[in-house]
């Protein structure tokens, strides 16, 4: 099934089909969000209450997911955008002091958004294999969307970026936040699904159903590829 015609949700049944985007060159940027160390890191199963044993295996598939295919295809993307030219941007969840005192306050909360990530601290940090290069920007964050929680829109508009490509996790948060911020700020938006993650794919697939045709266009790397000028 092609793009055109997958994860639609009831609004968007017997739409006509929309049309190719038009990437044009230096006006597109890979945006990848949230993969940093913490979201990878595991402890040893064995050392572990049966309680959290159960949390664990049910994360697996998560993890499987991340190593297997979102950091490979999101590498695969990175090293496209970088070839062609094009901008390839990082967004991380990281606060600025070492008691977290500047963040939002969804990170204050207890629970899984509970995250105290300094700045400079390993957890914080894009995980090594897609590690920044040169003077690509990255953007610290402390909200879910990394255009509200940063300047982001002012150095999209400053290099005249139009389409923005969505790469990272997790789909049913801070990339679907990102995304409609984007969208309401009349860029055009591609999520691309095999580089992003929910920490259950059924959410994953969810998310992406309620996005699509709206706030951006779902598509695979491949497909997203054949559009890269």
């Amino acid at each position: 099934m092609s793009w055109k015609t997958a994860y639609r949700s009831l609004y968007y049944q017997g739409a006509p089909e929309p049309e190719d985007p038009v990437l044009v060159q230096g006006k597109t940027a890979l945006l990848v969000i949230d993969i940093q160390n913490t979201y990878l890191v595991r402890p040893e199963r064995d050392s572990l209450t049966p309680e959290d044993q159960a949390r664990y295996d049910a994360w697996t598939p998560f993890h499987e997911r991340m190593h297997g295919t979102v950091i490979p295809t999101t590498a695969k993307l990175i090293e496209a955008f970088r070839a062609a030219g094009e901008e390839v941007i990082f967004a991380r969840i990281a606060c600025q002091t070492g008691n977290g005192r500047d963040r939002s306050l969804s990170q204050k909360k207890p629970g899984w958004n509970n995250l105290l990530l300094p700045k400079d601290e390993w957890d914080s940090q894009i995980v090594p294999e897609l590690a920044p290069q040169g003077d690509e920007i990255v953007l610290t964050k402390t909200t879910d969307s990394a255009l509200t929680g940063t300047n982001l829109r002012l150095i999209l508009s400053n290099i005249g970026i139009t389409h923005v490509v969505c790469a990272g996790i997790f789909t049913d948060q801070c990339v679907a936040s990102t995304v409609r911020s984007l969208a309401d700020e009349s860029f055009d938006v591609i999520v691309v699904e095999d580089a992003c993650a929910a920490g259950d794919h059924a959410l994953h697939l969810q998310e992406l159903t309620i996005m699509n045709m709206i706030y951006c266009q779902v598509m695979d790397a491949a497909e997203l590829l054949g559009y890269l000028p």
